[in-house]
């Protein structure tokens, strides 16, 4: 029932920023985790950022310090502002919502996943 677009991707060069945002749609009361992964040619994809409902974050270490993760509970949208791009961080980035409440006490079970933006970083 949940469905998540991503949008704000495309081509920087290194050191720039780019804001990504991701927005949930369908029978949702709330989302207790929503996440962003990466996924670059030839490898796994990784974890990047996580945010939850209390607005608690995690971050993983390669964007520490560069990568600002928040939500909108309201809009059920989260961001990730990437700054201070490089050219290891080109990839395709894709949303996740996990926790999904659709009714107070009620979650549906599911992952939910995003159909990816692609990120770009050149020198």
């Amino acid at each position: 029932q949940v469905h998540l677009v991503e949008s704000g991707g495309g081509s920087v060069q290194a050191g720039g920023s780019l804001r990504l945002s991701c927005a949930a749609s369908g029978t949702i009361f709330s989302i207790y985790s929503m996440d962003w992964y990466r996924q670059a040619p030839g490898k796994q994809r990784e974890l990047v950022a996580s945010i939850h409902k209390d607005g608690s974050t995690n971050y993983a270490d390669f964007v520490k310090g560069r990568f600002t993760i928040s939500r909108d509970n309201a809009k059920h949208t989260a961001y990730l502002q990437m700054n201070s791009l490089k050219l290891e961080d080109t990839a395709v980035y894709y949303c996740n919502a996990d926790g999904v409440e659709v009714v107070p006490g009620i979650m549906d079970g599911l992952h939910h996943w995003g159909q990816g933006i692609q990120v770009t970083v050149s020198s």
